[in-house]
């Protein structure tokens, strides 16, 4: 199993944008340090808690900061801007990076985002998909594309304006051949969208805020989707999120991760269970899709999404989390806001040189 890290990034009011920026920053640093295998970003414009407006722009500045870590976006939101101009500058990144470019996508879910941009009353769902289908063209045609997908909003062509002898009409072509790996982020259970990741070989990345019976609904419908393919479904390309916290007592780990009033994973819960409360999404937090909303408190989410102790006991709970979803290619670690930086380095620490050795000791014995 590999390791690798995912922010939304989400902090508290009252931080400095630059200070906010920084921290986060150094945790994809140390990541890097650790050997997680991945760092996926994620992006909002009209959040105040979610500070990072453009993940590629923010990745682009940990290059050279990082030596083996492959750089995602956490995701890119395809509503957001032209598919040719994600497709060019993914490109560019890739080189820039050495080829450790990955592609997260996804349609761009925050309402606020969308009415600031005009497109409050599209299709955004659609605009994703339309989006999908051009950028993956580009990257496999050459000039002039004349890309006109029946149906598809963003036609792509420089058929009028080619000129081959000056250099002109043809957009530039990612590193990673035939093209970087792309994650779609799944957030809902039962999502048909990971059909489809399956049938395009799109790798899903299961959220980490889905109990573990949503969760488990992924596989069999990433399944799906390849054998539409005509491929047999790899566990190792599931990634699969978790809001965890290592600590080297017991106690420390309750305090930090569950009690404590200034708990960065109860701040980032209450957030959480708000907007989703707000968006009429709670059910993603309930047992079954007949419980009622009041069952859902925040205690409880604490409860069933925070997987928190010593390497030892982590260990018992991923197992244990690992048998009830199955097989799966990828643990990526939530990154949360550093209420104390000593801590949450020692919590990536941990997880990296005890928690997923142990993991992958006890996998290995087991098959």
């Amino acid at each position: 199993m590999k390791l690798g890290y995912f922010a939304m990034p989400l902090h508290p009011l009252g931080r400095t944008w630059a200070e906010t920026l920084q921290e986060d920053r150094e945790a994809v640093i140390l990541a890097d340090q650790l050997g997680f295998h991945d760092a996926f970003i994620g992006e909002h414009l009209t959040d105040a808690h979610e500070n990072i407006t453009n993940s590629l722009l923010f990745q682009a500045t940990l290059i050279a900061e990082t030596s083996q870590i492959k750089l995602g976006t956490g995701t890119t939101n395809l509503s957001h801007m032209h598919p040719a101009l994600v497709a060019a500058n993914s490109a560019m990144f890739d080189h820039l990076s050495g080829g450790r470019l990955i592609l997260g996508v996804s349609p761009g879910a925050l309402s606020s985002d969308a009415e600031a941009l005009g497109i409050l009353d599209e299709d955004r769902t659609k605009m994703f998909a339309d989006a999908v289908d051009v950028i993956t063209a580009i990257w496999e045609r050459e000039a002039p594309y004349d890309i006109a997908f029946e149906g598809n909003q963003f036609p792509v062509s420089t058929r009028r304006t080619q000129d081959d002898a000056m250099g002109l009409g043809s957009l530039h072509k990612p590193l990673q051949q035939p093209r970087p790996e792309i994650v779609g982020t799944v957030v809902a259970p039962f999502s048909k969208g990971v059909i489809a990741m399956g049938q395009k070989d799109f790798h899903p990345l299961s959220a980490n805020f889905l109990l573990p019976q949503w969760v488990a609904t992924h596989w069999p419908n990433y399944v799906q989707g390849k054998e539409l393919a005509g491929v047999t479904a790899e566990p190792a390309d599931w990634r699969i999120a978790r809001t965890i916290f290592v600590a080297d007592t017991e106690a420390e780990a309750r305090e930090y991760a569950v009690s404590a009033e200034n708990s960065p994973y109860r701040f980032y819960y209450k957030q959480m269970l708000t907007k989703m409360q707000k968006l009429g999404r709670v059910e993603l937090f309930k047992t079954s899709r007949d419980e009622p909303d009041e069952a859902v408190t925040l205690e409880r989410v604490l409860d069933h999404l925070v997987i928190a102790g010593t390497p030892e006991s982590v260990t018992e709970q991923l197992l244990a989390f690992r048998e009830r979803v199955g097989a799966f290619g990828e643990i990526v670690y939530a990154g949360l806001d550093w209420v104390d930086e000593a801590r949450a380095r020692r919590s990536m620490e941990l997880m990296a040189t005890k928690v997923l050795p142990a993991v992958n000791d006890a996998i290995g014995e087991t098959q």
